[in-house]
């Protein structure tokens, strides 16, 4: 946990006090929006268990998401949808979702820590490839995004049960494809995403 508070220990000793961290959630799907998720942890109450959301159980991830939304200062959760990632990419819709979730914070960061992504976000930052292994903050966020995006294909799930997206939230799997294959795209697939599949 120590090596996971390098960044924001650094940072608290230059005088920053709101250090944020954010990253994003459902860049690689065929279906469903992009979500980019941006929190000020409360430093002063750590849980050990904050890590790379991949490398958490959907159990342990649901579990810390509430205890973040707890503690933060302040966190927020933008959705992109799969209709302006089709429009401006989703690279250009990673940075939407970014800069709305950025700037929907109370009180605003005075010091941003990102996973990877380079911006103009228009407070000073800092992007860390890999960073939610190697930042507090940025761990933080990436179960807030994970968690979030997940949740909402589950319930994407209940209303185009074919495709089964409460097993895979929308990524290329053999089964997905082989559904989409079968039954055409619905409304919530990325259809820059999937063109190739129908050539």
């Amino acid at each position: 946990m120590t090596d996971l508070l390098a960044y924001e220990s650094k940072l608290l000793s230059q005088g920053y006090k709101y250090i944020a961290g954010m990253d994003e959630a459902g860049r690689g799907p065929l279906a469903g929006p992009v979500a980019a998720a941006c929190c000020i942890p409360d430093l002063t109450t750590i849980f050990d268990d904050i890590n790379d959301s991949k490398k958490l159980t959907a159990k342990k991830r649901e579990k810390l998401f509430d205890l973040i939304i707890d503690t933060s200062i302040c966190h927020s959760v933008v959705f992109v949808d799969e209709k302006t990632i089709d429009e401006i990419n989703i690279l250009n819709a990673t940075k939407q979702a970014m800069n709305s979730a950025l700037w929907s914070l109370l009180p605003t960061p005075d010091y941003l820590l990102v996973d990877a992504v380079k911006n103009d976000f228009g407070v000073p930052y800092k992007p860390i490839i890999h960073g939610d292994a190697l930042s507090y903050s940025i761990a933080a966020a990436s179960i807030l995004a994970k968690v979030s995006r997940d949740r909402l294909m589950d319930s994407y799930a209940e209303k185009y049960p074919e495709y089964g997206f409460e097993k895979h939230k929308g990524y290329g799997t053999a089964f997905h494809i082989e559904m989409l294959k079968k039954y055409g795209p619905c409304p919530i697939h990325r259809k820059s995403f999937i063109k190739n599949f129908f050539e």
